[in-house]
């Protein structure tokens, strides 16, 4: 009998997304269409394809940035109505709230400070400072690698004056966002789906390097439920075909929840880290997206 012929791993799909922005050494570089293209074609991502081949370009098929960046802000607005429709911000808080009371009676003279890592056009920031539910000692950041997204974040909470702040950078560089992590949860919501298994325990790890007090992460729970009623909303609700592809792309490449604590274990292994998945019989649609919990021991 012939041994049987080593076989490929299928390459892990992409959001068409992923592809568009390129940082270098800290700027930003120009993309070629046909670049995009091509990555998607050899994934065997054939609409996606079809998606990014009509994205403007400049000379030289270099995609055109100001079309691109002006894309983002609507995809991440359409995203918005998805966070409004989950009560994805109510959730937060009710996971937040258990500890700033506790903190606050710890000592109510010394701020707690809530950062949202990758937190877009930041509405879930902009939501708590302007619900007031956390209470107004609460500090509220937003962090994103994207400063045109921050820029749009920034707009939008002068237009709903809310206490809050957004900066575009590392949120875990050192020195940074997180100066008193004994004070600080960190979050993300729809975050980690974006990042590659074996860069996920990395990712916790930075959040283990700097000390905070609680990290939570909320993102999509594979299974056929979700994946089906990602495409019926984005189906009913998007309106860019990108948001469409997309949206329905984070849910089936999610990553499970075994795979997400044992990558946190790993990284932060001094925190008690726990998955909270859905149903999987009645789901409940506002836990689409479930939390991924890290607390520091001996807190």
């Amino acid at each position: 009998m012939p041994a049987p012929t080593p076989t490929t791993a299928t390459p892990r799909p992409l959001e068409v997304t992923d592809l568009l922005v390129r940082v270098e050494d800290g700027r930003r570089v120009p993309v070629r269409r046909t670049d995009v293209v091509d990555e998607l074609r050899s994934r065997g991502q054939a609409r996606a394809a079809r998606l990014a081949a009509r994205l403007p370009v400049r000379a030289d098929d270099v995609l055109d940035e100001r079309a691109v960046d002006a894309l983002l802000v609507r995809i991440h607005c359409e995203l918005q109505r998805l966070e409004e429709e989950l009560q994805q911000p109510r959730r937060i808080a009710e996971l937040l709230l258990p500890w700033v009371v506790r903190w606050r009676a710890q000592d109510p003279r010394r701020p707690v400070r809530v950062v949202d890592v990758g937190c877009g056009i930041g509405y879930v920031v902009r939501w708590l400072a302007h619900s007031g539910v956390l209470g107004p000692d609460v500090e509220l950041v937003g962090a994103d690698l994207n400063p045109v997204l921050v820029e749009a974040a920034r707009r939008l909470a002068r237009a709903d004056r809310a206490a809050c702040r957004f900066v575009a950078g590392d949120a875990f560089a050192p020195g940074g966002v997180v100066d008193d992590p004994e004070r600080t949860v960190v979050l993300s919501v729809g975050l980690l789906h974006h990042l590659a298994p074996e860069d996920l325990p990395a990712f916790f790890a930075a959040q283990a390097t700097l000390g905070v007090a609680v990290f939570t992460h909320l993102d999509p729970d594979p299974d056929p439920w979700s994946t089906a009623a990602a495409w019926m909303f984005h189906r009913a609700r998007m309106r860019e075909p990108v948001s469409r592809h997309d949206g329905v792309m984070s849910f089936r490449r999610a990553h499970p929840g075994p795979v997400l604590l044992d990558a946190a274990r790993q990284g932060a292994p001094g925190y008690d880290v726990t998955v909270t998945d859905g149903r999987r019989l009645r789901p409940r649609i506002h836990a689409a997206l479930r939390p991924v919990t890290g607390v520091r021991r001996g807190l």
